[in-house]
């Protein structure tokens, strides 16, 4: 792992544990998870499954009895919105993506991306094998991977100037917490 990351894995990973333990009531130290740099942190069987999101300086946790995934971007990311939907997205969605203005066109891919992000990591996949597979059916507000026919459950809330998105089962039922 790169010396400038270090610091964000181990804060990240520390502030993971104290939220488990305060969960559960037991010692930070206690809480069996595995998370080698690299790759997706990880609970022993039975005390549930967690996620995470770094953008920037912020981090995003998730911990629910199901499997889950979480991704946090800035709402005023800039980002090539059409070369990104035209690249990864499936047609339909790019073409609905096309009737829209610049900037909610630029907003609408942001809010599909981290969804998609976030059931990637729900599915414990790559995002270079499942991007494409992934369509926000923003008519339908639903998620679906077409290979898979998959329809996870999903949410993406806005929160101080960033889009939170999670999915798994439970999402509806998400208690959002900030805390430092």
């Amino acid at each position: 792992m790169p010396a400038a990351l270090q610091p964000r894995y181990r804060s990240s990973r520390q502030q993971l544990r104290a939220r488990l333990a305060a969960l559960f009531a037991v010692s930070a130290e206690s809480i069996p998870l595995c998370s080698p740099p690299g790759e997706a942190p990880r609970l022993e069987a039975g005390w549930g499954f967690v996620s995470l999101s770094h953008s920037g300086e912020q981090l995003l946790l998730a911990w629910s009895p199901w499997a889950v995934g979480v991704d946090l971007e800035r709402r005023d990311r800039v980002l090539q919105a059409d070369l990104l939907a035209q690249r990864f997205f499936p047609l339909e969605e790019n073409q609905a993506l096309l009737a829209l203005p610049a900037e909610v066109r630029r907003l609408q891919v942001l809010r599909s991306w981290v969804r998609k992000e976030a059931a990637i990591k729900w599915m414990a996949s790559s995002i270079a094998e499942e991007l494409r597979h992934w369509y926000w059916d923003d008519t339908k507000q639903e998620l679906i991977h077409l290979q898979r026919g998959l329809t996870p459950p999903s949410l993406c809330l806005e929160s101080g100037g960033w889009l939170c998105a999670l999915v798994g089962d439970g999402a509806g039922d998400t208690q959002w917490a900030e805390g430092g």
